[in-house]
């Protein structure tokens, strides 16, 4: 009998692993592929966008140049996952059954019940948000004034935060812009939990930016115009980002699967707590031992390559591959300049530091994606790709 699989969502998880499957399941499967946009975005390019929208084009891939021929690809938003009927539940169109389902659907925003910071700030999870930060930015700049500038508030300095802080940082500088730019931190340092190296080569890069930093004080309120914090003074904004952190989606609310927070817990070898249900990516809490596997991109594209590999081992009855995180390093721009750390020989540099930037930091960002995109589509794509990254 020919097995139904399914792959939800099209972000590092999901593209991975439908590039993995294409190569491991012949034709001893039919493989559809579910997700809201008809493409794949590099995510942690996502950034760029803010600065400068002709970028988009440079970071985003429609599924037909991944997905073979063979593979169907329904473009619909997954609103459910029917474990007792094994079907994926979808906003517009009929319910799709599978033998195997494959969840990857990523993650969004989690807002820890702070008052009024969902209804008063932008996120970056999507292409549609780093666009609409880029006009938010942009209209806050035209009515402001070298007297009065435009402030623009980043809440959480983790990844995302520091790298949308230094494209507002470019995108003023290049237009001339009256913006003053806050990033904002409720925990000590800024890039928390990463070596004290990297966080001081951080925060020189965002200073030397003009970027105003506030750390170990929480947000407790938002409001339309300004901020409120635990101890410190208010602090007006005109455009809010909002990058603290993030939640499992609401289509696995309901799913009978172990979880927490919507995102579903999974052994090493990404099986659930259905043996026909594997999670992946943002989506999934992976058991590593002491502490799961980071929800960063680098994590997704590892474990895509084993998940895809041990889907085709379940179908064939064949023992499945577990899987160990292995952290290959950092790199983190700001604006176009960039702080590599800890990066392993695997990313085809070794350098006797740990901690370097300029171009070499600068070069390896813009490889580690080009590659990424060479897996998914071709080394020619990522090549055009170049000049954005």
């Amino acid at each position: 009998m020919t097995e139904n699989v399914v792959v939800l969502g099209a972000g590092y998880a999901g593209t991975g692993a439908i590039n993995k499957l294409q190569s491991e399941l012949g034709g001893n499967a039919r493989l559809t592929w579910i997700a809201d946009v008809d493409y794949h975005l590099v995510l942690h390019e996502a950034h760029r966008v803010i600065r400068d929208p002709d970028v988009r084009s440079d970071i985003t891939f429609p599924t037909t140049q991944i997905a073979d021929p063979s593979t169907r690809f329904i473009q619909d938003e997954v609103t459910g996952l029917d474990i007792d009927e094994q079907v994926v539940e979808l906003a517009d169109g009929d319910d799709v059954e599978y033998d195997y389902v494959l969840v990857g659907l990523g993650s969004q925003t989690a807002y820890y019940g702070i008052p009024g910071l969902e209804e008063h700030s932008l996120t970056l999870k999507s292409l549609d948000d780093a666009l609409e930060i880029h006009e938010a930015v942009s209209d806050a700049s035209r009515d402001a004034t070298r007297g009065e500038p435009a402030q623009v508030v980043i809440g959480g300095a983790g990844l995302s935060g520091i790298q949308t802080a230094g494209e507002i940082a470019e995108f003023r500088d290049e237009h001339r812009a009256p913006i003053e730019i806050h990033l904002v931190e409720a925990l000590e340092e800024i890039f928390p939990g990463n070596d004290p190296e990297i966080q001081q080569a951080l925060r020189d890069l965002l200073e030397e930016a003009g970027v105003q930093i506030h750390t170990d004080d929480p947000i407790t309120e938002a409001t339309a115009d300004h901020i409120e914090f635990d101890e410190g003074e208010p602090l007006d904004h005109d455009v809010l980002v909002w990058t603290g952190g993030i939640t499992g989606r609401d289509a696995m609310g309901n799913a009978d699967l172990e979880k927490e927070h919507n995102r579903v817990n999974t052994g090493a070898n990404f099986q659930t707590s259905d043996e026909c249900v594997f999670a992946i990516g943002d989506s999934a809490i992976i058991d590593q031992g002491d502490q799961p596997a980071p929800p960063t991109a680098q994590a997704a594209w590892q474990a895509a390559e084993v998940a895809g590999e041990n889907i085709a081992r379940a179908i064939e009855n064949r023992p499945l591959r577990t899987w160990e995180h292995e952290d290959k390093g950092t790199v983190v721009s700001v604006g176009e300049k960039a702080v590599a750390h800890d990066v392993k020989p695997a990313f085809g540099i070794s350098l006797p530091v740990d901690t370097f930037g300029g171009l070499p930091a600068q070069n390896l960002k813009k490889m580690i994606a080009a590659r990424w995109i060479a897996d998914v589509t071709s080394w020619n794509e990522a090549r055009k790709s170049w000049s954005s990254l």
